[in-house]
């Protein structure tokens, strides 16, 4: 038995997952890391305690299931995207916090690049919106307010990149400075259509290119560990933004096929295949993997607030002690009684793109109880993701069969059945719902030929619960009429 590791750095947590070459899970270690709020609308994480609690939990999971390095197939790493961080080439010490994909300060650079005319080549070269989202106006930033960065990035000591690039620079001692297609294709500077950095997106967000990590395919052995002695020689064999990875291991291989991760925020994701399809929709154009030479693309569907919603019913209004009691409160009451929750807490996503969007909630009266609106929380998940899939039918012309679904939310029952209500098609549970994770192991375990190919993988893939619709067609699209109106009244508040 092959055994591969994955390493799934994420918004909230690190965590290190041992697969086995029959894609189940052997070992789990998780720890979470502090997220810091230095003004309302900023989220900056330290990079040194990621790299360090990345660290640990790897080295946990191999000691805790009595497995050697030399037991290790390959490594695969998935991250959270768009976050960046910049850091001395010499020293590897950052130069700044890491400056998280939530996070909005550079909305008003972005507003005066679209006043000035720039969104049609963004779009055009990135498939992306100017949206602070993104990582290229967040390195800017860094540059600019940094003493001294912008002329030392000039001069080629600095070096910058997405949470993969970090973790390898630390993984190989600094010997590695890569990332792959799917995460270079969030930064706004990557061409998606030759895969390359772009000179001109390079003039337009104001980033040196000696700045920049090596572009590479996802599935690839890159190098070995070569900074922990008992990770020393494992082979680092994959590499995919967070979404991307689940979209690999949800075995969503065909073009047409669609995934949602239910995490911090929602992320839908359909295989295009080797067409880099233009949305009219408001749908972002991505890298979603390169295999070999070939790059495969999707369109994607961000939802900035998906499971974060239950996150501040726990922490921010105190009715809930654990995230898991949300599922009984929201089922103690028959329905949301006539409360919607826009959980716009960092402005909205797809299909909107509003930044200056704030949360809202309406349709309070004076029978609304805290039940009402942890459902009304719960089932803004759905609604969100709903306008996603609408969106997304109406780019691609596909009329989705089924919406295969993972994530940490995905475990609550009554999200999964609300949203097959709202979209009236099936929603598909697998088994194994550690799927950005199993993504990257996948990646990984093709590079070093744990797999044949893909095929071999997708038959591995397998349902644990299907959702049906429970409610008609009619009732779906006047809850559906509702919620717009709720997010009608959340938009432009902030502007």
């Amino acid at each position: 038995m092959a055994l591969i590791l994955a390493l799934d750095q994420g918004t909230t947590s690190s965590r290190a997952i041992l697969f086995s070459d029959d894609g189940k899970i052997v070992g789990v270690e998780q720890k979470e890391f502090k997220q810091h709020y230095p003004q309302p609308g900023w989220v900056e994480h330290d990079p040194e305690e990621i790299w360090a609690s990345q660290l640990e939990v790897t080295e946990a999971v191999l000691a805790s299931n009595g497995v050697q390095a030399a037991d290790i197939a390959a490594l695969g790493i998935t991250n959270q995207r768009e976050t960046i961080v910049v850091w001395d080439r010499k020293t590897g010490a950052p130069i700044h916090p890491a400056i998280v994909w939530q996070d909005r300060r550079t909305a008003k650079v972005c507003q005066e690049l679209k006043d000035a005319g720039r969104e049609a080549l963004v779009k055009k070269k990135t498939g992306l919106v100017l949206d602070p989202y993104f990582s290229g106006t967040k390195i800017a930033w860094i540059l600019d307010k940094v003493p001294g960065a912008r002329e030392r990035a000039v001069q080629g000591e600095l070096a910058c990149g997405t949470i993969d690039a970090w973790l390898i620079w630390n993984l190989t001692g600094g010997k590695l400075h890569i990332t792959d297609v799917s995460n270079a294709s969030r930064t706004l500077l990557m061409n998606i259509h030759t895969g390359k950095w772009d000179d001109e997106l390079l003039e337009c967000f104001r980033v040196p290119s000696a700045l920049l990590p090596e572009i590479r395919p996802s599935s690839e052995v890159y190098g070995e560990v070569s900074s922990s002695d008992k990770l020393k020689g494992i082979k680092i064999g994959g590499i995919a933004g967070d979404q991307q990875s689940a979209l690999f291991g949800q075995a969503c291989y065909v073009p047409g096929s669609v995934k949602n991760t239910y995490g911090t925020g929602c992320f839908m994701l359909m295989n295009t295949g080797p067409e880099a399809v233009t949305s009219e929709h408001n749908l972002l154009t991505t890298v979603a993997w390169q295999v070999g030479d070939q790059l495969e693309y999707a369109l994607e569907g961000s939802v900035f607030t998906g499971g974060a919603v239950v996150s501040w019913l726990r922490d921010g209004l105190g009715i809930i002690k654990s995230s898991s009691e949300v599922e009984a409160l929201a089922n103690s009451v028959k329905d949301n009684g006539g409360v919607f929750v826009v959980p716009a807490f960092a402005g909205l996503g797809a299909p909107h793109w509003d930044p200056y969007a704030r949360g809202t909630i309406v349709g309070i009266t004076g029978g609304t109880t805290a039940a009402h609106i942890a459902r009304a929380a719960v089932e803004s998940i759905a609604f969100q993701v709903a306008d996603l899939v609408g969106a997304m039918q109406s780019d691609s012309g596909v009329e989705l069969g089924e919406l295969r679904v993972d994530g940490g939310a995905s475990v609550n029952a009554h999200l999964l059945q609300f949203q097959a209500d709202l979209l009236q098609i099936s929603v598909v549970r697998p088994v194994v719902t550690e799927s950005t994770a199993l993504g990257a192991a996948y990646l990984a375990g093709l590079a070093a030929g744990v797999w044949k190919d893909c095929e071999t993988i997708a038959n591995q893939w397998a349902v644990d619960v299907r959702f049906e619709p429970q409610i008609s067609a009619e009732q779906s699209s006047a809850l559906r009429s509702r919620w717009k109106q709720a997010v009608d009244r959340s938009m432009n508040w902030e502007s």
